[in-house]
Parts: structure tokens; sequence; C-alpha cells
């Protein structure tokens, strides 16, 4: 089986999950990377793909929101920004971007974020929003979870990048046999 995780990351938390996520896969056996969103390919070719990224402002960032989190971060004098997280371009537009799989043949994906430790009614959950605009394109998402950190900054809580690789070999049961 192939995985591609596509992840969006601001303060290095979300991208932790996405690695932890790829070292169980291919400890696994599988083969697995995962790559920034800026780094995705347009058209992703794998047997999984698990997409992810941080909870802004109860969903998805927008360009607004990660130029605020980046300036926040300024501000408080916390210099450890991911590489390119003000970027224009985030997952929001990514997955716009991903070409429709009118069969659904083989397209089974998996949703992700990192939010604040509350009840997901009050800090939302980009991982919803992951999941239906995979749908949208034609993707069968087969699970959805959130990793919490201890504030908007992080660290993830204790046990986070454990509980992340033991989903991970959940989804693999998921994934039909052959495309």
């Amino acid at each position: 089986m192939t995985a591609l995780v596509v992840y969006e990351s601001v303060y290095g938390n979300t991208r932790a999950i996405a690695d932890a996520i790829r070292d169980a896969l291919a400890a696994s056996g599988h083969d697995a990377i995962a790559v920034a969103v800026a780094d995705a390919p347009a058209a992703p070719d794998a047997d999984l793909l698990i997409v992810g990224g941080p909870t802004h402002m109860h969903g998805l960032t927008t360009s607004l929101s990660r130029r605020m989190a980046v300036k926040a971060a300024e501000e408080d004098g916390h210099h450890d920004v991911e590489p390119g997280a003000g970027a224009e371009q985030g997952l929001r537009q990514w997955l716009r971007s991903l070409p429709e799989r009118p069969d659904r043949d083989g397209a089974t994906a998996a949703a992700f974020d990192t939010r604040g430790d509350a009840n997901a009614a009050l800090t939302g959950s980009a991982a919803r929003g992951v999941a239906r605009r995979l749908r949208r394109r034609g993707y069968t998402v087969v699970d959805s979870e959130s990793y919490l950190v201890d504030d908007a900054e992080g660290p993830l809580h204790e046990g986070e990048l454990d509980r992340a690789r033991a989903w991970a070999t959940t989804l693999t049961g998921e994934v039909p046999a052959a495309r």
C-alpha cells in the first residue's frame, strides 16, 4: 500500500503528527511519505491519502489566520514557526484544486487536525472541513481524528504522537486490497 500524508503546520505540532503517522505506516511495511501542503502533488496517486492541518477559528486555516498566527508568534517571541507558515496557499486552497475522482475506485482518504483541548463544539475542527472537501472530490473518507495541544502554539499533549501512530495502523485495514 502507498500512503501520502499531506499536512499544513504553523508551530510544528501538525507536522509532528504527520511524521508520526508516516513513521507508523512505514514501520508496518507500507510505502509512506509526508509532505507539507506547499510540496504536495496537484493530483495525488496513493492508495491512502491522509490530510491534516491545524484548527484556526473553528475550522481550516485561511491566508488571514495563517498570517495572524505568524504575527502573534513574532509578538510573543516564539520563533519556531514552520517555513512557509504565513503563505497564501494552504490546505483549503490545495483541497479545492484537487481533481475530482468520479469513479471513487481506490480513492481512500482520512483527515486529522490539531486543536485546543476543549470540546470540538467550542474549538471547531479542521478535520471536519478536510473530510468534507475530500468527499466533494470523490474520496471515500474512512476516518478523521483530532490531536490536542496545550494552547494555540502547543506543545502536543503527552501521548498524542503515540495515539497518531496507533490511528495510522487502523487506517490500513480500510484501504481496498488493490487498485
